[in-house]
């Protein structure tokens, strides 16, 4: 109806390309305008000026002999004053970016190693972004945005790589165990030589502390019962020391048989052998 009364729409973020005879005549904005058909002139098509978005997977190979699949996001749109480049020296603008991208990227990643892949991946996209900014711009198309949005190697490699991370992991979980089983252990034996000293310095001090009190038993026995010499006073105290232990073994629940020689000689060698190991103690 509009070619009937001479007249067309252009929508909004669009321009429309106007022939004459079959020859580029004008750019036609957005808006309402005159196409008198009679005289020639006609509607070419029309051009998007949006931003638009293409994604290329692209197979290349690395350095290292790995295959992966390189997901690249382009952005672009065509220029409103190069609008007649845009829709008349391309055919396909999609393949055409395309090309440029696998061509720029079979190129790059091949120098580098699997790992500089994912590291220098900005590297990557900037080169196609300059690369495809210096072509398409010639064909009237701006390039906003490049992206590498996903690096993709072979199935196998990915496995290996995460047996690899997991392995490395997992050795750094045995080397922190066994430091800490290693501070455990010489805690455990600072801790076992501590409890043995102060235990000898216990026991130290017992013997001091008998050898003190029987010293006293003896000197003070010595002077309230004339006549009797610390000899007699320490053989009556071991004695009296004999029969008590007795008496406790015997009342014990939990005792077991206690084979001893007893006597009047059996007491009197019990007693001297209590005498010089107590002595002993005493010296030391």
């Amino acid at each position: 109806m509009g070619n009937l009364f001479c007249c067309i729409q252009v929508d909004q973020s669009k321009v429309a390309i106007k022939e004459r005879f079959g020859k580029f005549d004008e750019v036609l904005e957005p808006g309402c305008h005159c196409l008198p058909w009679f005289l020639g002139s006609q509607l070419a098509g029309e051009l998007s000026l949006r931003l638009q978005q293409l994604d290329v997977r692209c197979e290349t190979k690395t350095k290292d002999n790995v295959f992966v699949n390189v997901v690249a996001s382009i952005q672009y749109r065509a220029l409103a004053h190069k609008a007649s480049d845009a829709f008349y020296k391309l055919s396909n603008t999609r393949t055409q970016i395309q090309a440029y991208v696998f061509d720029v990227i079979r190129a790059s990643v091949p120098k580098l190693l699997l790992d500089d892949v994912f590291e220098q991946k900005n590297e990557i996209a900037k080169a196609v972004e300059e690369e495809l900014e210096k072509a398409m711009s010639a064909y009237g198309y701006e390039i906003v945005q490049t992206l590498i949005v996903d690096i993709e190697p072979d199935e196998h490699v990915k496995r290996a790589m995460n047996e690899i991370n997991a392995a490395a992991r997992m050795r750094l979980a045995a080397n922190e165990k066994a430091e800490a089983e290693k501070i455990l252990q010489i805690k455990r034996a600072e801790g076992e030589a501590e409890s043995k000293y102060l235990s000898g310095l216990g026991i130290a001090r017992q013997r001091q502390a008998i050898v003190d009190g029987l010293r006293d038993s003896v000197l003070g026995f010595s002077v309230n019962v004339p006549g009797t010499t610390a000899k007699d006073v320490m053989d009556m105290v071991l004695v009296t020391q004999y029969f008590d232990t007795m008496k406790e073994i015997g009342a014990s629940s939990k005792s077991s048989a206690v084979f001893i020689p007893h006597g009047p000689g059996a007491v009197r060698d019990v007693a001297a052998q209590i005498r010089d190991g107590l002595l002993q103690g005493s010296s030391h």
